[in-house]
């Protein structure tokens, strides 16, 4: 089969899941690597299962209700519940954004050179450009070829010499330690593997879809038909999706770990930080893809940041939006678009240490995502509004699980 018949077959789940391992997450995943050698590499295993689980839930609420989640919750719950939902999201988003234009600019800049500021902006009015003004079949297609810059980080880990058998060990079996540092790096890794942007993006997408299907004509305008086939589908894309984006993190955490970790490099301040501590232990062709991978990935991660924050604040408010729609049909929704990604831009510019950035806003990912996630679950088994595609036993459970655990592990890192 060919890729262009593969990337096909493949929708939002499967771009979801790409875009999970944006630079903040490349970063997370490095100080992972560095800091615990192969100690957490479980958590690669450990979190598959939730995360299709979860964007799975997200996925078939915009498919069943034609809306996204922001709209299902202004429609059924209070305005309250939709203030804070919205709120932790935009917080979240605005820092994760900012974080990762400043990494593409410095992947940029190692590269090519030039000044960070001069690549800071281009990344970010090139981001926006293809957003505002590409219509919304050419710009999935677009960050469907996006999503392959992922690859560069199994090459990476693939041309160093690993201890497989080790690594093997460490998967399967999990080492676990009470230590403030360590939990902590638990949240931050769940913040940045089941975080809030995504719940949020799949939804619309789902719904983004159905429009282009000609199922309804806008986003909260009618519940589009759906067939078994329909949510069949949701769950294969979300599945491949989930599976594919833990592995590249998979990747990631070994890398650093038989790298940095390996020469007693524990602490990265940022994912270009990374790509340049690996070029002394792996050469120089790695230290190219690994960079060339951090403007990939932030390519495509940017934007849907970006987007889901829009989604959220425009049903919100009850404005026109969604990718479908050109400029002047939905201005509020683009706006939002337009100073999300700018406020993003300036964030750059307060003197912030990038990697604390980076990881906090995982960290806060990490403690948003339970209530949430509670408010997706609750969704997921309202009748009213799911019809007969309510969860069934297997979603519930790990579900609910994941609630848990993601709330045992925040209330523990301030307790430790």
């Amino acid at each position: 089969m060919k890729l262009k018949d593969i990337l096909k077959r493949i929708g939002p789940g499967f771009i979801t899941g790409a875009a999970d391992d944006d630079p903040s997450g490349i970063a997370t995943y490095s100080q992972t690597g560095a800091q615990f050698g192969f100690g957490q590499l479980w958590l690669a295993l450990f979190s598959t299962p939730f995360m299709i689980v979860v964007q799975e839930m997200c996925g078939r609420i915009g498919t069943v209700t034609g809306d996204g989640l922001a709209g299902s919750i202004r429609k059924h719950y209070s305005r309250k519940l939709l203030f804070v939902a919205v709120f932790l999201l935009l917080v979240a988003n605005t820092i994760n954004i900012g974080a990762d234009l400043g990494a593409m600019a410095s992947a940029a800049q190692l590269i090519l050179g030039l000044p960070f500021a001069f690549w800071l902006l281009i990344i970010t009015v090139v981001t926006l450009l293809l957003e505002i003004f590409v219509s919304y079949p050419n710009y999935a297609r677009f960050l469907k070829y996006l999503t392959l810059s992922l690859l560069a980080y199994m090459v990476t880990a693939l041309m160093i010499k690993q201890d497989w058998k080790l690594i093997a060990v460490s998967t399967f079996i999990p080492s676990f330690s009470l230590k403030k540092e360590y939990l902590l790096n638990i949240v931050a890794v769940l913040g940045t593997t089941i975080s809030p942007y995504l719940f949020f993006w799949q939804a619309d997408e789902e719904v983004e879809e159905a429009i282009e299907k000609r199922k309804i004509t806008g986003i909260g305008e009618g519940r589009p038909a759906v067939t078994k086939e329909d949510l069949k589908a949701v769950w294969l894309d979300t599945g491949v999706g989930m599976f594919f984006s833990n592995l590249m993190m998979f990747f990631i955490v070994i890398t650093a770990a038989s790298t940095l970790g390996a020469h007693g490099i524990a602490n990265i301040e940022t994912a270009t930080q990374a790509a340049e501590a690996l070029r002394p232990f792996a050469g120089d062709f790695t230290f190219v893809i690994f960079t060339l991978g951090i403007l990939g990935t932030g390519m495509l991660a940017v934007p849907i940041l970006a987007g889901s924050a829009s989604y959220a604040v425009a049903e919100a408010a009850g404005w026109k939006g969604g990718l479908y729609r050109k400029l002047k049909d939905a201005r509020g929704f683009y706006g939002v678009i337009t100073v999300a990604t700018f406020v993003g831009l300036l964030v750059n510019f307060l003197h912030i240490p990038p990697f604390k950035m980076l990881y906090y806003t995982a960290v806060f990912n990490g403690l948003a995502a339970p209530p949430l996630l509670v408010l997706i679950l609750r969704i997921a088994n309202n009748k009213k509004i799911m019809g007969e595609h309510t969860n069934g036993k297997f979603s519930n459970f790990f579900g609910w699980v994941i609630v848990g655990v993601m709330t045992v592990a925040g209330i523990a890192m301030f307790v430790a």
